[in-house]
Order: structure tokens, then sequence, then C-alpha cells
């Protein structure tokens, strides 16, 4: 999971001190300003010359402005990341069916990408008392990982980070009855092909395997980014994924299907993707 590092020690009490909505301005601002100068910036613009050959340029610089303005804002809303999930900041969909599954004790799979502000996904599911767990990568430093582990912890349930022995972890929560989460749209270079903006590319298989071998429900949810710090998370589901002449998961045919799903989201939202990874690398 890309996240930006939060500030820690003094510099992070410091952030608490300011007003939510500042703070996700003043990280979009920072970003807009800064993000254009970095190699990152090459790449989205790249990405999304591949992924809209019909656009103008005027569309390209829109687009990546306001990338580059929603992560500065979720750079920004880090800090202050425990009072962003409110009745006042963030409308969810009718949480009924998981509700009904979880009280059931049925694992679930919830999948999600780079948009909005990402993060409140998984907080939120925590908040209505689903039995949650999320997968999650830490940043290279140690400093920002212990900083940003600090701050999930107690919003996201279980954290499973990504390492050899994660599949164990993430089979082992589903076992329990956990709801299991984790992003799906960045590349995974031993993956299968999916295309993906028409564009061929490898993604990660690891959820369609999962729903393969539990048979259990899976839905998408995805944060919308509203006005500055005000968010929509729209739920999908439970998705009916593709399966074999057997009855079973398809493994390579979900994942593309998951990855069509991310493609409609993006496509409704460009401006609240993360377009600055190397998506499309073979």
């Amino acid at each position: 999971m890309a996240t930006p590092a939060p500030a820690g020690g003094v510099g992070a009490a410091l952030l608490r001190c300011v007003p939510l909505d500042r703070l996700s301005a003043l990280g979009g601002a920072l970003a807009r300003l800064v993000g254009p100068l970095t190699p990152a910036h090459r790449v989205g613009r790249a990405n999304l010359r591949a992924a809209y050959p019909e656009a103008d340029a005027a569309f390209l610089r829109a687009t990546l402005r306001a990338a580059w303005d929603n992560l500065g804002r979720v750079g920004g809303e880090y800090a202050a990341l425990d009072r962003l999930f409110s009745p006042e900041r963030v409308m969810v969909d009718d949480l009924t069916p998981l509700l009904a599954y979880a009280r059931a004790g049925t694992p679930m799979l919830v999948f999600t990408a780079h948009l909005g502000n990402w993060e409140l996904a998984a907080v939120a599911a925590h908040a209505v008392g689903l039995p949650s767990a999320v997968v999650y990568r830490l940043p290279n430093s140690a400093a920002a990982a212990a900083a940003v582990t600090r701050i999930r912890a107690p919003l996201m349930g279980r954290l499973i980070r990504t390492r050899p022995q994660a599949g164990l972890e993430m089979a082992a929560a589903l076992r329990g009855g956990a709801t299991l989460g984790m992003l799906v749209d960045q590349r995974f270079g031993r993956g299968p092909e999916v295309r993906f903006f028409d564009q061929v590319c490898t993604a990660n298989p690891s959820l369609a395997r999962l729903a393969r071998q539990f048979d259990c429900p899976v839905f998408g949810a995805r944060v919308i980014r509203g006005a500055g710090a005000r968010f929509h998370i729209a739920i999908e589901g439970p998705i009916a994924l593709p399966r074999d002449a057997e009855g079973r998961v398809d493994v390579a045919a979900a994942t593309q299907a998951v990855t069509s799903v991310v493609e409609r989201w993006i496509r409704e939202y460009p401006g609240q993707w993360l377009w600055f990874h190397r998506r499309w690398r073979r």
C-alpha cells in the first residue's frame, strides 16, 4: 500500500494542532508545487498518455495536477487520520450486507485502489465493527515505517505486512472469519497478465486465489474525494467472479474482472488515482 510518510515526533504533535481542512489543503498545495519537479511526474505523464492516447495536453495537465493535489492531501490528512472518519466528513454506503456476513462469521474479501484517501476504507471497516484485517506495505524508511504502524494499528484492525509469510497470515485471518482488505491496483511482476486501459500488464492474483480457496463473498470499496477533506465510501458487491468448468473461481479471469472494476473507477475520477507508479512496466 503506497502511503505518504507521516511526520514523526515533535512534527507530528505540531501538525495535530492544525485544523484538518487546513492540513489537507496545505498537503495538496505542497504536492502541486513540488510534484511536477520530480521523476514521478514523468512516470505519471507517460501513464496518462498510455491510458488516454486520444487525450489533449489540457486533459493531461489537469489530471496530473489533480492527482498531485489528491496525493498531497492524503499526506496532510495522515497526521489526523484518527479524526478524519466522522459522519460530518465521510458518507458510507449501506453496509447491511457486510455486517450480516460478519455476524454470521462469514469471511469476506474487500478490494480497493489508490483513489481518494484510500486509507479510509480500512478505517471505516474497523470503525463500524467489522472483524477486519488489512494487507499493507511498509515504507522503506524505518522511521516512516514505525510512524505508519503507530498510526494504523489502533484504527485498522489486524495489520498484515507484505512479506513471504503474508499469504499464510491472510488465509489464517479468513479462517477466523475476518474481513480482509487489500489494494489491488499496483504492478505485481509474478502475476497473470491483464488488460488495464487497453494495455497489457501484470496484476496481483492474491485476492482471486483466496476467493478460490475460501469461496467467500467479494466486495469492492472505493473512496471518492468530495470537496477538500470530505469523502464518499462506495461499496459494490458481492461481486460474482468468473468460474471455471468445475465451478471454482478462475484465478486469471477473476484477476482481470477485478482489474476491470478498478479501471472503471479510475475512468470516473481520473484525477483521484495514483498515476505515479510504473503500472505498465513488464
